[in-house]
């Protein structure tokens, strides 16, 4: 896998390469993939390029569309599609061009709208990002089920799995002809994954879901690029990561422990050494909520004993 254009190489997040995963479909991927630290995609046609995600703040996404421009000699930017709502994926909308149509889900839209962390993020994090002039910036159009965009004869399908995962409105990306999987969120490598603003059990499913796929690559939300002969030990580990959040879920309820509690008795094993721990217990607060009914889970609270868990706020450079 060829790198096209790569920031100075260091061990610190700031560290972001353009990978060509085939001719003419590139990967943006942020080292280290822990919070706010994604990656996007670029796909090539004749009518220009169609984006797969932004990034969090000003900074990253002038970094990202600098080496956009660099890669494609300046093609314009015809399409971008937002995989999900959150805003290191979504953020950076506002720095494209007025001309480009931005793509998202109906639930992923309506997520954006009413999003306030963009207009003042709480000190969860430390430090607390500074997303630079950003502003919010809405995709106009929106698809239910599925969409299907052209650059030339390059076909890029966009795919709802049916159901909440990681958030209500994912989409992933498909070329099928190229066999590249723009997977979003659904797909966390090596980094613990989040579905608090989704469902445990529909995350679970979204495995398999990825899996018909049979892609020969997978650009995940987060962590390093997967191939065809890794992707079934990546979906396996999230598959065991999963079955454990549902599991110390139900010890938990029937031991009468807080969602903080049961993640302090939690043996994380395998686990233990992925990033972003803490977010077992954002995990633990939607498992719970879903086993109880299902209902809008309380942000305060799920980050406060996220918080807590971590011992203190959690890590981001960006």
């Amino acid at each position: 896998m060829r790198v096209i254009s790569q920031q100075p190489v260091d061990a610190t997040p700031d560290a972001a390469a353009l990978h060509e995963v085939v001719p003419g479909v590139l990967a943006w991927v942020q080292p280290d993939g822990t919070w706010w630290l994604n990656n996007a995609g670029v796909v090539t046609g004749d009518d220009g390029v169609v984006l797969i995600d932004t990034c969090a703040t000003e900074r990253r996404t002038r970094r990202l569309l600098d080496a956009v421009r660099g890669a494609t000699g300046d093609a314009a930017v015809r399409v971008a599609v937002n995989t999900h709502q959150h805003g290191d994926h979504a953020y950076g909308n506002s720095l494209l061009p007025d001309s480009t149509v931005i793509v998202g889900h109906e639930a992923m839209r309506e997520g954006l709208r009413v999003d306030p962390i963009i207009d003042g993020c709480p000190p969860v994090w430390a430090p607390v990002p500074d997303w630079g002039g950003v502003r919010r910036r809405l995709p106009s159009i929106t698809l239910r089920s599925e969409l299907t965009v052209f650059t030339g004869e390059r076909r890029v399908e966009l795919r709802h799995p049916g159901y909440p995962a990681h958030t209500t409105g994912d989409v992933v990306a498909w070329l099928p002809e190229e066999r590249v999987l723009f997977s979003g969120d659904l797909v966390f490598h090596g980094l613990t994954p989040l579905v608090f603003m989704g469902s445990v059990e529909g995350a679970l499913r979204s495995l398999d879901w990825m899996a018909a796929f049979r892609p020969d690559h997978v650009v995940p939300g987060h962590g390093p690029l997967v191939d065809a002969r890794a992707l079934p030990e990546v979906l396996a580990a999230h598959e065991r990561y999963y079955r454990l959040v549902l599991d110390t879920a139900e010890r938990g309820r029937r031991d009468g422990l807080t969602p903080l509690e049961a993640a302090k008795r939690c043996d994380l094993g395998e686990f233990a050494g992925w990033a972003d721990s803490e977010r077992l217990v954002l995990n633990l607060h939607r498992a719970y909520l879903d086993a109880a009914g299902g209902g809008e889970l309380d942000l305060l609270l799920a980050f406060g004993d996220a918080i807590a868990f971590h011992g203190g706020p959690l890590p981001t450079c960006v």
